[in-house]
């Protein structure tokens, strides 16, 4: 298990592949993949490296912005993405700040998706996870 990290910079075009991928295979659209946040603010980057190669798969993708993390997690609902923040708050010994959104239930396109992932993040945590504001032209801080 380890998932594969890319560059933050792509972070928009991975997703765009992500959904790309979902609508060429998934013919009956159901929740083909769903995008976790994860702040990981308060553990050394070593510690963090060690819960994702334990933690997530080959198939899994994961994209950072310092301690904000993104996990594009493929044939994964939000029951499953549950599951794998579970394993992450068990691996830390704490509640993690996260949030999920799924593809296509909040939606069909990666502005969508990282809007509402915004929406999600300042209304739990007052997060506005600025960082993501590029990637959508609709968003002006």
């Amino acid at each position: 298990m380890a998932g594969v990290h890319f560059t933050f910079d792509n972070f928009k075009q991975l997703l765009d592949l992500t959904i790309g991928l979902a609508q060429r295979l998934d013919e009956n659209r159901a929740e083909s993949f769903t995008l976790l946040y994860c702040d990981f603010a308060k553990f050394e980057k070593s510690v963090i490296d060690n819960s994702i190669e334990q933690i997530l798969r080959n198939s899994d993708a994961i994209v950072n912005n310092e301690s904000d993390y993104f996990l594009i997690l493929p044939y994964t609902d939000k029951y499953g993405t549950n599951i794998v923040k579970e394993m992450f708050c068990e691996f830390f010994g704490v509640n993690l700040n996260t949030c999920a959104v799924s593809y296509p239930v909040d939606g069909e396109k990666s502005e969508l998706l990282i809007e509402e992932l915004m929406d999600m993040a300042d209304k739990k945590y007052k997060n506005s996870l600025r960082c993501l504001s590029n990637f959508n032209p609709l968003l002006k801080f």
